[in-house]
C-alpha cells in the first residue's frame, strides 16, 4: 500500500521554526515531483513549496525566503523547513506526489496541523 505520511507539526511562538517531513512507503518517489500544500480554515488550499525529481524547487510568494523544501531519496522522504514563522502560517500541512508530466496529483498525505500563536 502507498502511504504519504506527515509528521512535525505542531504549537510553535511566532517568529520560530519547525521542520515538516513526508515519509513515503509502498514505492519509490524519486521520479515524482513533491509538493507541500497547506489550507487555512476558511480558505482554499495553497500550494506552498514544490520539488522536482530533479531537485529544481519552487516557493509561494508568502513563503519564500523563510520555508525551504528538500528531499532525500534514500529514506523517501521530503522535508519542508519552515523558519521566521507567522500567525497566518497556521494550516494543516499536507504533502502530494505527482508523476513527471501529470496534472493530477497521485498520492496525499492526510496532514499535520501546523499552528503559530502570536
Amino acid at each position: 500500500q502507498v502511504q504519504l505520511v506527515e509528521s512535525g507539526g505542531g504549537l510553535v511562538q511566532a517568529g520560530g521554526s519547525l521542520t515538516l517531513s513526508c515519509a513515503a512507503s509502498g514505492r519509490t518517489f524519486s521520479s515524482y515531483t513533491m509538493v507541500w500544500f497547506r489550507q487555512a480554515p476558511g480558505k482554499l488550499r495553497e500550494l506552498v513549496a514544490q520539488i522536482s525529481s530533479a531537485g529544481g524547487t519552487y516557493y509561494a510568494d508568502s513563503v519564500k525566503g523563510r520555508f525551504t523544501i528538500s528531499r532525500d531519496n534514500a529514506k523517501n522522504t521530503v522535508y519542508l523547513q519552515m523558519t521566521s514563522l507567522k500567525p497566518e502560517d497556521t494550516a494543516v500541512y499536507s504533502c502530494a506526489a505527482r508523476r513527471v508530466g501529470a496534472v493530477d496529483y497521485e498520492y496525499w498525505g492526510q496532514g499535520t496541523q501546523v499552528t503559530v500563536s502570536s
